[in-house]
């Protein structure tokens, strides 16, 4: 089943139809338009759901369901969240790839690439890979995540091809809107630059103004928000971001965060068209874009696949929500595995950024119970 929670508000979809053709010699708005438009969309919703993954050039999984609703409460939450059943995975084995180590040895060859002038921002992520006593239920996650008002909890069974062992779902609680169009109304909200929160107020207060005023963390953040105002505006009639950069928080991290407003033309493209135009953003990728997608291929050990990709809907009316596939879990049976990413700028230390993506780890190993992981996590990963 896929889902989307927030704040009490579901989109969710169950069953599949029809799975999107997609191949060479056609945009993925293209695509889109034709499916929905076609007989083979017909007695079902005319709806597609799923996601794009992080690399361009791989495939988008798309698919009409069955069926597809929208509402307020928690939808298929309900029971889980409810019953607050406790889960034992338990005793977990945990391998992170790769180790701090060689991660803070990407970053300065990242480093050395923007001190060289051929890149001026570039997103490195790394992965925990983890194996549970007993399989784990993606439902029983999601709604443990739910729990987040300020994060969307996204839930998404993978094409077959992606876990050779059985089906494999795609879980997290993203804080970051891709894009959303409802008519002419179109909304982005990139984050970029972050810090963890903090226990203790005084210090978690702290925390969120050093970010706020971090020179380093405004550059950053920037390089995203200049990116999607300049794809966005030739498809707009009015375009900004009224509120300027504000701190945006979840459970466990602090983000730089802009709204981004906008009216389109009549000729924009789709809601699937515009996350195809804006992904991947420089909060997950980097800059100038191709450049960074070169280094990242060539400086990360494995293919991100939908981590950092997106994961949304798009209705034969243009409408949808597509979000950044962030603070994920891919889980197949009893294995999980987490990734977590922090942008490389000019003035980027090695050991912080080691420290960022530990952070951000946070949010899934709470949902799996592995907050016992946490003096783990401060000396091996």
């Amino acid at each position: 089943m896929f889902a989307l929670f927030r704040a009490r508000q579901f989109t969710e979809a169950e069953g599949l139809r029809h799975r999107l053709p997609t191949g060479p010699g056609a945009s993925l708005e293209q695509h889109v338009e034709t499916f929905l438009q076609g007989p083979q969309a017909e007695g079902g919703p005319p709806v597609l759901v799923g996601a794009l993954p992080f690399d361009v050039r791989a495939p988008a999984y798309l698919y009409q369901p069955e069926e597809f609703r929208r509402g307020s409460g928690w939808g298929m939450l309900a029971g889980p969240i409810e019953a607050c059943a406790r889960a034992f995975w338990a005793p977990f084995q945990i391998a992170p790839e790769p180790d701090p180590e060689s991660y803070a040895a990407m970053v300065r060859r990242a480093l050395d690439m923007i001190g060289c002038n051929r890149l001026t921002k570039v997103v490195l992520s790394r992965s925990l890979c983890i194996r549970a006593a007993v399989p784990v239920d993606p439902l029983q996650v999601a709604a443990r995540l739910a729990r987040d008002p300020d994060a969307t909890t996204f839930m998404l069974p993978l094409p077959p091809e992606t876990c050779g062992d059985g089906p494999s779902t795609l879980v997290g609680a993203t804080p970051e809107l891709l894009v959303s169009r409802r008519g002419t109304q179109v909304v982005s909200h990139p984050l970029a630059g972050s810090a963890r929160r903090r226990p203790d107020r005084a210090e978690d207060e702290a925390a969120a103004q050093a970010l706020l005023h971090s020179d380093k963390d405004r550059r950053e953040h920037m390089f995203v928000v200049e990116a999607i105002l300049d794809s966005l505006a030739p498809h707009c009639h009015q375009l900004g971001a009224p509120a300027g950069t504000t701190l945006y928080s979840t459970t466990t991290m602090w983000h730089l965060g802009t709204r981004i407003e906008g009216v389109l033309r009549d000729d924009a493209p789709s809601a699937a068209g515009l996350a195809a135009l804006l992904h991947p953003t420089p909060a997950v990728g980097g800059s100038p874009r191709c450049e960074a997608l070169e280094a990242i291929r060539a400086l990360e050990p494995r293919d991100r696949g939908f981590y950092a990709g997106a994961v949304g809907w798009s209705d034969v009316r243009g409408d949808g929500e597509w979000h950044v596939a962030l603070r994920c879990a891919e889980i197949c049976g009893a294995r999980l595995r987490l990734q977590a990413g922090a942008g490389i700028v000019a003035g980027s230390d090695p050991e912080a950024e080691v420290a960022e993506t530990r952070a951000k780890f946070q949010a899934m190993l709470r949902a799996i119970e592995m907050e016992q992981a946490e003096d783990f996590l401060e000396t091996a990963l």
